[in-house]
């Protein structure tokens, strides 16, 4: 049982992201926040925390003034804030770190085009120092998630497999595609040929489209399946802004189950809420708070 959209619990705790570096920047602004939203998902059923790195560079972070010292730090401490709020349940919680693609950090809404005009050399190179900082604070596995092109896919894996870590690969699609327009059945293959995925599958989608591409991702590569959409509406890059309606509905993953999934949770506007019906429909356990953690910091 994965958590859900970390964004939309920050939002929810009157968070202020507006900043291009997004949750990444309370990081360095608001710490507290962020292990507040975390300990949101664990109380509701979360096995499993994701970092608040997605949108976290070392030039993103620079251009707040931080040299890299400072950068490699703040790294470090989106898996210890993970980790402290995994810690406040007597269960076993893991935290995966958070690795964005290119398009996120660029703050525009390029992660859900993709085809950046990059090689794979370049997006290594881009990728290397990020997976780096954030393996060296020992997170239980990457999420290297919301990808939108092979390209990029190709580049996240050959730099992830060197951490040694477990890694799973999430591909942000729309319509049986990647965002870039690629089969689906080439997106999840490239999977194939690195020893260290340990789970395949989408996110950041339309709960609609996570249907099939469950059935797709188990059929092509015999692995795990990994999905978390979002609620359904839609996110308007332009305007900054989410429109539509909700169309996410928690039984959907039965089915999801049926298909082959096995980290299963929400992304952007699925709150705590969703997660916790999630939790009850597949019976994870969701454990008794401890001594010294967090208080609900729900308040809608």
């Amino acid at each position: 049982m994965l958590d859900g959209g970390l964004s939309s619990q920050l939002e929810a705790q009157g968070c202020d992201l507006s900043d291009a570096l997004w949750s990444a920047r309370l990081l360095a602004d608001g710490p507290e926040q962020i292990e507040r939203a975390h300990s949101a998902y664990v109380r509701a059923g979360a096995q499993v925390l994701i970092t608040a790195s997605y949108q976290a560079s070392f030039e993103g972070f620079g251009r707040r003034g931080a040299g890299r010292a400072e950068a490699a730090a703040l790294f470090a401490r989106s898996v210890e804030l993970a980790r402290r709020s995994a810690g406040s349940v007597e269960r076993d919680v893991w935290v995966a770190a958070s690795v964005g693609p290119y398009g996120a950090v660029t703050a525009d809404g390029a992660e859900y085009r993709g085809r950046y005009g990059l090689s794979v050399r370049e997006l290594e190179r881009f990728h290397r120092p990020r997976i780096e900082a954030l393996a060296a604070a020992e997170p239980d596995a990457l999420a290297l998630e919301t990808v939108p092109d092979t390209v990029e896919a190709e580049a996240l894996l050959r730099v992830a497999e060197e951490s040694g870590l477990p890694v799973w690969l999430s591909y942000t699609v729309a319509r049986g595609e990647t965002r870039a327009g690629q089969p689906l059945e080439e997106a999840f293959g490239l999977a194939a040929g690195f020893e260290r995925v340990v789970a395949v599958g989408v996110n950041c989608c339309d709960p609609a489209d996570a249907d099939t591409a469950v059935r797709t991702a188990a059929e092509v590569t015999g692995k795990p399946v990994v999905v978390y959409p979002n609620s359904g509406e839609r996110w308007d890059a332009g305007r900054r802004a989410w429109a539509g309606g909700a169309t996410f509905d928690p039984v959907r993953v039965l089915a999801w189950r049926e298909s082959g999934a096995r980290l299963v949770g929400g992304c952007c506007r699925v709150g705590p809420a969703t997660i916790a019906e999630l939790a009850a429909l597949l019976g994870t356990p969701a454990g008794n708070h401890v001594e010294g953690g967090t208080e609900d910091p729900e308040a809608d």
